[in-house]
């Protein structure tokens, strides 16, 4: 039996890491509006998003797939999967191994985003480029790399914010990719990660 990925305490790690590159360009695509317009159709598609993903990430990635806190069909489980993975914070896997790890190691040396161990940066944002992070730890997981499609969306994990973005532009055009796609995604992401860092610093 493979044992769990444990990753080793350190000083905070190096986040310098090329998978930070696509998360600050997300976040600098998001000034391309000043080119592609801000129309009504791609607002209404910022806010749907954000309030569909925010509900995902609770009912989804952190819920059922972390604390399997409900049961439910085999097949609403592949669509809440997918519905998470729009949110492009790595797959299901991905996140759930992590929250676990986070629940058992909790503000310990061990946690993967505490605070109080590496300081309110790396708590925000900073661990999801640490590279000790970036494998999947399908040990801690078992129960959920079980299923084959689930194993797929990890593989490809940036598949369903794709598909969510060509939907973007099929229905609002370019303003709806960056208005309606990225806009809502750093929101969402920045919404996420406050639970890590404001919420545990100052409640």
């Amino acid at each position: 039996m493979v044992d769990p990925v444990v990753p080793k305490p350190s000083d905070g790690g190096d986040i310098v890491h090329p998978q930070a590159v696509p998360f600050v360009l997300v976040h600098l695509l998001c000034l391309a509006a000043f080119w592609t317009g801000v129309t009504w159709q791609a607002l209404a598609l910022c806010v749907a998003l954000y309030w569909l993903r925010i509900f995902v990430i609770g009912a989804g990635y952190h819920r059922y797939f972390s604390h399997r806190a409900f049961a439910t069909s085999r097949a609403f489980q592949f669509v809440l999967a997918f519905l998470s993975q729009t949110t492009a914070q790595n797959s299901v896997l991905w996140w759930a191994a992590l929250h676990r790890r986070h629940h058992l190691y909790s503000d310990t040396e061990l946690d993967t985003h505490s605070p109080r161990r590496r300081g309110f940066f790396y708590a925000h944002v900073g661990w999801i480029f640490d590279p000790k992070h970036l494998k999947t730890d399908l040990v801690t997981v078992a129960d959920l790399a079980a299923f084959p499609e689930l194993v797929w969306l990890d593989r490809f994990e940036l598949a369903p914010a794709m598909i969510a973005a060509a939907l973007c532009f099929l229905i609002a055009g370019w303003s709806g990719v960056v208005v309606g796609f990225l806009w809502s995604t750093v929101l969402v992401y920045h919404s996420t990660f406050c639970i890590n860092s404001v919420a545990r610093v100052y409640g």
